[in-house]
């Protein structure tokens, strides 16, 4: 089990080193990631590099028992490079420039970027492939966080090439875009520009490419670096941290180029539902990567200082957060950053060593925490079969989605997919998020909002399905192609046959947050054998062809008609909603699924503050609650072996049970 942090010694004197890695040791770090933002330090002008004091830190470290995660440190140029080559820095899309002075101020699909960048990675590869105090390499750093997207002439020019690859044709991009809708055709690739601000409402189709674009942009960055080690001779693992479900950024592409999947995951302390939203996060870092084990690349130790409040972690939340991850697949548990800064916009950051000293609480649970990783045993790898029940989840249909001039422009696909997680958690099933092909593994799959339908994937549904699958899916499902075109036929063309349903409207209600004077329905209450429930964003008009109906809107304009539609086919099940649901309405119909569909919990009688999540044979509980839980499990302690019938769990508290 990894354990550690991003250290920053450029920040300190050298004479500070030492005690660094004495108090690591204190700690119980077993590895930190070096060199992160360290370009400036590395290469103090072109053609120079400066090596000797990374040298004397990694030596510093080895001898201290210390492994290194290294950095290529091309996060963010030294201010040399952009003043030297203006053209590198970024612009928006009203065109303007993203200046030096923060970070990541690069434009991605720069030559001169790419060109410093690559000579800056060989440098440090052919230093330190070799080096024994390396065991990972550390590619640049959250691709894409703080720039989502890239409107200057690098990109105006990258963007001409990406379409000439994808449709070869001009003719054939008008016809996947459209063109012919408001003059819009193109006679050549040249006279393509990115999405930058216009009149009025922009091409869906150059949006939706231009967002795939970006993507591969950002891809084609870590992927020349990624190169760059190897082909100076390094072995180790390479990775990239990535951001959770990061919208710009389809990390489902990236996942078979990064040999360990990362992630930085930060809830909100102020939220105490908020460690759902990071179990949310974790499944999804497993479930980028079946069978392999991740890490928890960044994580704060207490407080932030980016949020408009930043409160302060409950004592012993920080290893209930960790165990969490550890737990749903983790093998690495780390922090931004080992010493808190003195100077820096993120200064009052929290980390591993506070500025406080020892003397703290935050110290105290950092040892604490160390020497509880350090006593678990290997862990199995996360299996296939921990989870029976998997939500899709795609990043190009988010992105079309989510997109403008659509029937309800309030749509938000991860909210929707997060809030059937949440109501999935608060049951204690474990829940992969999946591409559709991966539909067949499952028992039940959870397809909401799956408005870019592919033929692939609406044929892999309808395998899942005639196997004996459970599917749940609509509204605003099945609703165009991968160009962002309505498909002949209506809608729900590709899942008709497994629905027994067709879409006549999508009904669009009143956003729940939109002004009070907005006129119009803002709900559409609808019951079935779950209850009462109500429905929110959309509530469509569906026509009935061969299905029985599960539950009908009982209030506004659709009263008495369809809201929940079955179809038994083949050996299994298919289920459309015609509405949102809201949180409460969620649960309900997620209790009816697992009633129907047979599909079991991780455990059983435990309250909704307590999770449980299994790895293998491995089931973690964890305690949210503020006050002390009975939890009824048999087996035996994962780290002691010591048996187990029945625990107690204080607030935070958690345990690993091998049963």
């Amino acid at each position: 089990m990894l354990y550690g942090a991003d250290y920053n010694p450029e920040q300190w004197p050298e004479e500070i080193w030492p005690d660094d890695v004495a108090r690591m040791r204190e700690a119980g770090v077993t590895m930190v990631s070096l060199g992160i933002f360290s370009w400036a330090r590395i290469q103090p002008r072109e053609g120079e590099f400066d090596f000797g004091w990374l040298d004397r830190v990694i030596d510093l470290l080895h001898a201290g028992g210390i492994a290194v995660d290294l950095a290529t440190a091309t996060a963010s140029p030294p201010p040399w490079a952009s003043a030297a080559y203006p053209e590198l820095l970024p612009r928006d899309a009203d065109g303007s420039v993203f200046w030096p002075g923060s970070r990541q101020a690069y434009a991605p699909s720069s030559p001169v970027y790419r060109r410093l960048a690559g000579e800056l990675v060989t440098a440090i590869a052919e230093r330190y492939a070799g080096h024994p105090a390396v065991v990972m390499w550390h590619v640049n750093n959250e691709y894409g966080c703080h720039l989502h997207a890239d409107y200057s002439d690098a990109a105006r020019d990258a963007f001409r090439r990406w379409l000439a690859d994808r449709y070869d044709d001009i003719g054939a991009l008008n016809a996947a875009w459209g063109t012919d809708f408001w003059s819009q055709r193109y006679g050549s690739f040249d006279e393509i520009l990115p999405p930058r601000k216009a009149p009025y409402s922009r091409n869906p189709g150059q949006v939706l490419d231009f967002k795939r674009f970006t993507n591969d942009m950002l891809l084609e960055c870590y992927l020349m670096e990624r190169d760059l080690i190897r082909a100076a001779g390094a072995t180790q693992p390479i990775t990239t941290n990535f951001m959770g479900a990061f919208e710009p950024a389809d990390y489902r592409k990236w996942a078979e180029h990064v040999d360990v999947v990362s992630d930085d995951c930060y809830p909100d302390p102020n939220d105490p539902e908020s460690f759902r939203t990071a179990a949310f996060s974790r499944d999804l870092m497993r479930s980028l990567k079946p069978g392999v084990p991740w890490l928890l690349m960044e994580q704060s130790t207490n407080a932030l200082n980016w949020r408009p409040t930043n409160a302060p972690k409950a004592p012993g939340q920080m290893a209930a957060l960790s165990a969490q991850a550890v737990g749903r697949g983790a093998d690495g548990i780390l922090f931004f950053q080992w010493r808190q800064s003195r100077a820096g916009a993120e200064k009052f950051h929290s980390a591993m060593l506070p500025h406080a000293g020892t003397d703290t609480r935050t110290w105290r649970e950092v040892v604490d925490l160390g020497a509880r990783l350090a006593a678990l045993p290997g862990l199995p790898a996360p299996q296939p079969a921990d989870a029976r029940v998997a939500i899709v989840y795609d990043w190009e249909n988010r992105w079309a989605a989510e997109g403008s001039d659509h029937p309800q422009n309030a749509l938000d696909v991860t909210a929707v997919v997060q809030r059937w997680h949440r109501a999935l958690h608060r049951r204690h099933v474990q829940v992969d998020l999946i591409p559709a092909e991966r539909a067949g593994e499952y028992d039940l799959v959870i397809a909401p909002l799956l408005y870019l339908l592919r033929e692939s994937d609406a044929a892999a549904l309808t395998a899942f399905v005639d196997a004996g699958g459970h599917l749940v899916t609509g509204p605003f499902t099945d609703v165009v192609d991968e160009h962002d075109r309505f498909r002949e036929g209506g809608f729900t063309t590709q899942l008709r046959g497994i629905l027994g349903v067709d879409v006549e409207d999508f009904g669009a209600l009143v956003a729940p947050d939109a002004p009070a004077a907005e006129p119009g329905e803002r709900v559409a209450p609808f019951a079935g054998p779950f209850g009462d429930a109500t429905g929110t964003l959309l509530a469509e008009e569906l026509r009935v062809t061969d299905a029985s109906i599960e539950a009908s809107f009982t209030g506004g304009r659709l009263t008495g008609r369809p809201a929940l539609t079955l179809r038994e086919h083949g050996a299994g099940s298919a289920r459309y909603l015609a509405t949102i649901p809201d949180e409460a309405g969620t649960q309900a119909l997620v209790d009816h699924l697992l009633t129907a569909t047979g599909v079991e919990p991780v455990a059983v009688r435990l309250p909704e503050q307590v999770e449980a999540m299994r790895r293998g044979d491995v089931v973690t509980v964890v305690n949210h609650a503020t006050g002390d839980v009975a939890v009824n499990l048999v087996g035996t302690d994962a780290a002691t072996g010591a048996p187990v019938d029945g625990l107690t769990l204080a607030p935070y508290g958690w345990a690993m049970v091998r049963k």
